[in-house]
């Protein structure tokens, strides 16, 4: 890896530099990882074996011994894109002063509009967590609505918020929580099955 002066301060260096699949191998190992030491994403042991070829770890302590890639676990999860293309959309957010969309990713990385919208997404999520790892071990999950009663808005409020009971005209939040670990809630634009479901499985290792 290089050092902090050497690092790539542009966008084409950042692509020039990661285009080597084994530097941003490491690289991801190392923000994953940042102690450097491996440890499973499933019960948190460090007795892995790595195995080069395939850049896949067995943990040991597993029962069936199961094998792990940096991706298990993270935003990452579940996507076939590779890393260099991931870091450098990190870096393009991360220095973007009035944000970036789907298309610019399309545009700068070389991917569909589709996969720049899905890393959008996944990378929001992780600056917003602070970490790239997901929710692990139980988790319970519900959804609530918040706002004003009616009776105490204004009357241009109320008529915005035209008629209906419960939750018409409220914000609609998702609340996570890992049993004696993290709470994370997520605004959603509806309570339908599939609208929840998407956000818990962002949220959520698979």
């Amino acid at each position: 890896m290089k050092n902090e002066i050497d690092f790539p301060e542009t966008l084409h260096e950042a692509i020039t530099y990661f285009a080597d699949g084994d530097r941003a191998f490491e690289y991801m190992k190392s923000v994953r990882w940042p102690s450097g030491k491996v440890s499973c994403p499933r019960c948190g042991c460090e007795d892995v074996s790595f195995i080069s070829t395939r850049k896949i770890w067995t943990c040991k302590k597993c029962v069936t011994k199961k094998q792990f890639t940096i991706r298990v676990g993270t935003v990452l999860e579940d996507s076939a894109i590779s890393f260099d293309k991931w870091i450098c959309a990190f870096w393009l957010i991360a220095n973007a002063k009035n944000g970036v969309s789907s298309y610019e990713i399309d545009r700068a990385l070389g991917v569909t509009q589709k996969t720049g919208w899905f890393m959008l997404q996944r990378i929001r999520l992780a600056m917003q967590n602070g970490t790239l790892e997901k929710l692990s071990g139980e988790i319970e999950a519900d959804e609530t609505y918040i706002g004003g009663k009616v009776r105490n808005m204004h009357v241009d409020r109320k008529r915005k918020r035209g008629r209906g009971t419960g939750g018409v005209g409220k914000a609609i939040v998702m609340g996570l929580l890992e049993r004696k670990g993290k709470i994370k809630l997520k605004h959603v634009a509806n309570a339908k099955r599939s609208t929840v479901q998407t956000a818990q499985a962002a949220e959520l290792p698979a």
